[in-house]
């Protein structure tokens, strides 16, 4: 077996609208095409990778996210341009954003069932 590439990550969420406005405006993801899988759901692209968003019921045990935010929760990690950009966005629409700085260039955000989310800026490579 050979892994070519990531394909998609996937999350369960409770409130498809509350979770559309974290990914789709705060974000910044582009909707892309979903078939009809006979339940609510949401796709996004996001460079090479798709993020999924499947509504769950109350009663549906998806896992519980970590209390607070922390980056040592399991977490998905996006790549982006510009740190302070991205903090200020974030911080404008009430977020909390957990970060190490522009030059460290990691931040941590949740969406709105807490899961964690990283925006990273990668560091040039030494040399």
């Amino acid at each position: 077996m050979k892994i070519v590439r990531g394909h998609h990550i996937s999350f369960a969420v409770r409130d498809l609208e509350r979770a559309r406005r974290f990914y789709g405006e705060a974000l910044g993801l582009r909707e892309i095409a979903r078939p009809d899988l006979g339940l609510p759901g949401t796709w996004y692209g996001a460079g090479e990778v798709e993020v999924h968003l499947i509504q769950v019921s109350p009663d549906f045990d998806a896992g519980t996210p970590p209390a607070k935010l922390t980056p040592l929760a399991n977490h998905a990690a996006f790549q982006i341009d510009d740190y302070d950009a991205a903090v200020a966005a974030l911080r404008a629409r009430g977020l909390e954003v957990l970060e190490t700085g522009a030059k460290q260039g990691q931040l941590w955000v949740q969406d709105p069932d807490g899961h964690v989310i990283e925006l990273i800026r990668p560091r040039a490579a030494p040399g």
